[in-house]
Order: C-alpha cells, then structure tokens, then sequence
C-alpha cells in the first residue's frame, strides 16, 4: 500500500486579490472555495481540463451558497497541476459577473505566476 503525500495548494497572487474583492459581497466564498481546496489537498481533480492551454489547466464549478442558484450560477476556479503534489489556484470568477475566460488570459496569468516565484 502507497500512501500519497498531501498536495501543496498554493495561492496566486490574481486569485488572492480576486477573493478579496468578492469577499465584499460573499461572505461564504472562503467556506465555498475550502472545499475544493480539500479535494485538491488529496490529490483529487475536479472540473475540466482545458485543452486549448498548453499547461495542465483545470475549470471547475463551484456552488455560491450566498446565491440561490447552485453550481450553474456559482463560481469558476481555474487552477493549474504545477507538479504531481503542488497545485496553484489561479484565478476565479462569479458566474453573474464574468461568462468565461480565453486560454489566452489563462496562459498569461500562468506566466505571471512563474515570473513571481523564480
């Protein structure tokens, strides 16, 4: 039996002041966004991966229990499978606020990331 150790789930820059930002109007988004840290902790890949990016990018839905709407009208992370045990939340956004977001975006919000930490 092999135990796996626990993914490191890191936070960007974008996404810490993107959580910041909404916190002002969902008070619950933290609660919202631990439980898809903890999957992700457990080395779980919720959501879709984004083909189109030439990383290993993931989408995921999830609930906004501030908004009766349910996952359809929650939240998107995107987040990013850096090594096999190191996770990077990159960005989020409200669905009532944003419809999506390009590959593009995405890719240069991973290179700034990279930029930060070397």
């Amino acid at each position: 039996m092999t135990i796996n150790p626990p993914v490191n789930v890191e936070l960007s820059e974008r996404f810490q002041k993107v959580i910041k930002r909404l916190l002002k109007k969902y008070k619950h988004i933290q609660s919202d966004v631990q439980t898809l840290i903890d999957q992700l902790e457990v080395g779980s890949t919720p959501g879709d991966r984004l083909q189109q990016v030439r990383h290993l990018v993931y989408k995921v839905r999830v609930k906004n229990t501030d908004a009766a709407k349910g996952k359809s009208g929650g939240y998107r992370v995107i987040y990013y499978v850096r090594t096999s045990d190191r996770v990077i939340l990159i960005t989020l956004y409200s669905k009532t606020e944003q419809v999506d977001i390009s590959a593009e975006e995405i890719e240069q919000l991973i290179h700034e990331f990279e930029q930060s930490t070397d």
